[in-house]
C-alpha cells in the first residue's frame, strides 16, 4: 500500500493520523516500509499492524515512543502487549461496579474535583482516581483529604504546558508530533521524579 492508502485505511479509527505523523513514526525508527525503485514509500499489512499498534498505545495509554518502542522490540508481534485492551467509556454504574465504591464516594470525588462532574461516560483515568481513592479510603483517606494530590499534579501540568509551548509555537512539520511525543516523555519523568521523592518520605516516616 501506498502511503495515501495507509491513511485512509487508519483515519476512521485514528482522525488525528496524519501523513505527517507517519513519516514522523518512520524517522523515529518505529516502523520500516518498503521503498518502492522510484523511492515511494511501500506499506504492507504487517507494517499497518504496527502502526496500528503505536497509534493505540499513544492513544489508550498515553506512552511515550521510546516504552512503546521497547515494547514492539521484546514481542513477537505486535499486537501482544496492549493492543486488544479497549478503550474505556463506562456509564456511571459501570463505573462504580468497577472501581467498587458507592455513589457518595463518586459524589465526593466529583464535589473535589477528582472526576467531571456530570460526567455521561467515564475514561480510564477516571476508572483509576475511583479505584485509587477506593483504596485509600481503607486507611482513612478520603476525596477530600487529596486536594493537595490533585493541587500537585495541577502544578506538574503547568510545567509540562511551559515545556512544550515552544514546540507548538512552531510551524515546521512534524512540530505537532514532536510536542506530543516530549509531552510524553516529560510525564514519564515527572511521575519517575514524583515517585522518588515519594519514596524518600516514607522512608523518612518509617525512619529507614
Amino acid at each position: 500500500m501506498s502511503i495515501g492508502e495507509v491513511l485512509a485505511l487508519l483515519q476512521g479509527e485514528f482522525p488525528e493520523i496524519t501523513i505527517s505523523k507517519i513519516r514522523f513514526l518512520e524517522g523515529e525508527g518505529l516502523i520500516e516500509p518498503q521503498r518502492s525503485p522510484s523511492g515511494y514509500r511501500k506499506f504492507t499489512h504487517t507494517d499497518v499492524e504496527r502502526l496500528r499498534f503505536i497509534l493505540t498505545a499513544q492513544r489508550d495509554q498515553y506512552l511515550p515512543l521510546r516504552v512503546i518502542k521497547d515494547q514492539l522490540a521484546d514481542t513477537p508481534g505486535p499486537r501482544a502487549v496492549g493492543a486488544e485492551q479497549p478503550q474505556v467509556r463506562l456509564t456511571r454504574e459501570e463505573l462504580l461496579a468497577a472501581a467498587e465504591i458507592d455513589e457518595e464516594t463518586l459524589a465526593e470525588l466529583e464535589s473535589y474535583g477528582l472526576i467531571p462532574a456530570g460526567a455521561r461516560r467515564y475514561d480510564a483515568d477516571a476508572l483509576d482516581v475511583a479505584r485509587s481513592v477506593g483504596g485509600l479510603a481503607r486507611f482513612g483517606l478520603h476525596a477530600r483529604h487529596l486536594r493537595s494530590v490533585k493541587a500537585a499534579a495541577e502544578r506538574e501540568a503547568g510545567l509540562l504546558e511551559q515545556a512544550v509551548a515552544p514546540l507548538l509555537r512552531r510551524r515546521a512539520p512534524g512540530a505537532l508530533d514532536h510536542a506530543e511525543e516530549s509531552a510524553r516523555e516529560i510525564s514519564v519523568l515527572l511521575l519517575r521524579l514524583h515517585a522518588a521523592l515519594l519514596n524518600e518520605r516514607v522512608r523518612g516516616v518509617l525512619g529507614r
